[in-house]
């Protein structure tokens, strides 16, 4: 059934009336222009030769969206988020993977 939910026809006194989408549905939100395959591609030019640990999507409300990435090289941890819109690369810093709290008893 194509379409089922999006719009339902009624049928009253020989006419016929359509109704909306749910709200939830008529505000569904709309796929990132930049996918995760190229925000990797973006950060790996930020920084070349790190692997990718995390990649997160982050829906910002009236901020825009982004690809937060977690990039390992040697013993930095870099973080880079990537404007999901528009391909910038928003943040990018980098900190020593020996600064992490290894005393979160998940051994």
């Amino acid at each position: 059934m194509a379409g089922a939910g999006v719009v339902s026809l009624i049928a009253c006194g020989g006419a016929a009336y359509a109704t909306a989408a749910t709200a939830a549905e008529a505000a569904a939100p709309a796929a990132p222009k930049v996918t995760a395959e190229q925000a990797i591609e973006i950060a790996h030019q930020q920084v070349p030769g790190a692997w990718v640990s995390e990649l997160d999507f982050d829906r910002n409300g009236t901020a825009a969206d982004v690809w937060e990435l977690e990039l390992v090289k040697g013993s930095q941890r870099h973080e880079v988020k990537v404007d999901a819109a528009s391909g910038k690369v928003t943040k990018s810093e980098a900190d020593n993977n020996d600064d992490r709290d290894d005393n979160d008893d998940d051994d």
